[in-house]
């Protein structure tokens, strides 16, 4: 479970300037709705003395994102478009007591729409949108190379599990963590001002969770599963696959899941899919997790046990 902050909580159930200025003088888009997370920032600046008199924000997201976007409202509002641009995502991270790390990319959002906004009030066209800048690695949240890269960067990101947090990039599926990591080992290569090649650092290969000598049966319900944790993930939830036999299917959710009230739903949908895959009906149980370790370990967990 997440801790949140008494000014996370403050201004997530009372945001400030949640409101679209008619006034408006610069606005900034970020994000997508598709992606599960999008801020409309819009700015009012006074011409003669560059001052930002107001702000409101527009969101689509998680509590997180409410709050970070009320506190960075808060934060612009009386200084002037210089001294404004001049604010981080760690000011609005300060600003509220702390996000947890997984929530960092709602701060960088806010960041990314202030810098689209002034932008937009200086009658700057921003290069190219986020989802044009290089290849696109993340299909499960459309985020691409330049958007990964820049945040690997700016904020010293070394790990899968950073760029996760920072850009919600690989947070899905995971079939883009090898590319994550190229991009990684890119960035800190060229700090080091070595090529890649040249680091002999070879990327970790992904961790297989379907193991080889696996049975028909569980390698389709561990596709349907797979194709559902997205879903899942973007709401801060997850499911992994504990068992599966003809008798009985069970399964671990973990996260904003566990104790759902969409939790019957969210079985009975899989159980659907499950017997409409193999021809037949087979129960399917929820198995809470015994541990708190990361989804990564009680998949490998699972793997030791079918194994």
């Amino acid at each position: 479970m997440w801790n949140y902050s008494e000014t996370v909580k403050d201004h997530f159930f009372n945001p400030r300037n949640a409101k679209a200025l008619s006034d408006a003088n610069g606005i900034g888009d970020v994000g997508s709705i598709s992606c599960g997370d999008a801020l409309r920032l819009t700015i009012k600046v006074n011409e003669e003395t560059d001052i930002i008199e107001d702000a409101g924000f527009q969101t689509f997201g998680c509590g997180s994102a409410i709050a970070s976007s009320s506190a960075l409202t808060e934060l612009i509002i009386g200084k002037t478009v210089a001294q404004a641009e001049q604010v981080t995502n760690q000011e609005i991270v300060d600003y509220l007591g702390g996000l947890p790390a997984e929530k960092m990319h709602c701060s960088v959002m806010g960041q990314e729409a202030l810098e689209a906004a002034i932008a937009n009030y200086r009658g700057i066209e921003l290069k190219a949108d986020d989802h044009e800048e290089g290849k696109l690695i993340c299909r499960c949240f459309a985020v691409d190379e330049g958007k990964i890269t820049r945040a690997v960067e700016k904020h010293a990101l070394t790990t899968i599990d950073d760029v996760i947090n920072y850009t919600k990039a690989g947070g899905a599926c995971t079939g883009c963590h090898e590319k994550i990591e190229r991009v990684i080992d890119a960035v800190m290569a060229k700090k080091q001002g070595t090529c890649p090649s040249a680091t002999g650092h070879v990327a970790a290969p992904m961790v297989d969770i379907v193991p080889q000598k696996m049975d028909s049966l569980t390698q389709k319900v561990q596709e349907i599963i797979t194709n559902l944790r997205p879903y899942l993930q973007v709401d801060g939830g997850d499911m992994s696959l504990v068992d599966a036999s003809e008798n009985l299917i069970t399964v671990s959710l973990s996260g904003a899941c566990t104790g759902c009230m969409m939790t019957d739903i969210t079985l009975g949908w899989l159980q659907d899919q499950i017997s409409e895959k193999l021809g037949f009906a087979v129960p399917v149980v929820n198995q809470e997790p015994l541990t708190h370790e990361p989804q990564e370990l009680q998949d490998l967990a699972h793997l030791a046990h079918v194994s």
